[in-house]
């Protein structure tokens, strides 16, 4: 069978997206400006209980960094979909929680002021899901180093723009993200500033 066409999905600066994919989908988070962390979940439509597991990842592959060829399951021990490639130098935080608005409120900013965590919300409720938690994130692009004294030493981006994280799924799922808004620590836009990312997605085949 032909593959289908590529679907591309722009996710704006500071904004979040929730895209169903289906197992055997091709899947590409593009780094366009070079810059931007993308704070990454994935919610199999097997069970409203069921998510990609960071906790579960770093137990069975027995690591906080995860790369190329590593299969990440879910909380019910479920692969959820093969991390097949990446040019951007790897090392994504599977640490750190997702930027919300308590955090914010800590460091002073506006009580509008947009989070990742109240971007998965959103998603949560445009694609009429009912986890009724966060989850912790993949935190895509951010560095956030853990030295040998067991300290975390955040900083930017590596720049690669266009870099992307190639994956296979393994699942029908929903994949959540957000173009993360942080301007409280030094993990992200170059200058704190969120930028567009984009979502690339291809079918090996019809039906």
């Amino acid at each position: 069978m032909e593959p289908l066409p590529l679907k591309k999905i722009t996710v704006l600066a500071g904004r979040g997206a929730a895209v169903p994919v289906r197992e055997g989908d091709q899947v590409a988070i593009v780094n366009v400006s070079g810059t931007q962390v993308v704070d990454f979940w994935c919610l199999p439509v097997s069970s409203p209980q069921e998510y990609l597991s960071l906790e579960h990842c770093r137990e069975v592959l027995s690591k906080i960094y995860f790369t190329p060829g590593d299969v990440l399951i879910s909380n019910l021990y479920a692969p959820v979909f093969d991390y097949v490639a990446d040019t951007t130098g790897g090392l994504h935080d599977t640490l750190i929680a997702p930027c919300n608005p308590e955090m914010y409120r800590k460091f002073g900013r506006a009580a509008d002021h947009p989070s990742c965590a109240g971007n998965f919300w959103s998603a949560v409720r445009s694609a009429g899901l009912a986890i009724p938690f966060v989850p912790s994130p993949w935190n895509l692009f951010m560095r956030a180093r853990v030295k040998e004294d067991g300290s975390i030493e955040y900083a930017r981006p590596p720049f690669f723009p266009d870099g992307r994280v190639a994956l296979r799924m393994r699942c029908d799922a929903t994949i959540i993200v957000s173009a993360c808004p942080d301007d409280c620590y030094p993990t992200n836009g170059g200058d704190g500033s969120p930028r567009d990312f984009v979502i690339e997605i291809s079918r090996a085949g019809a039906g």
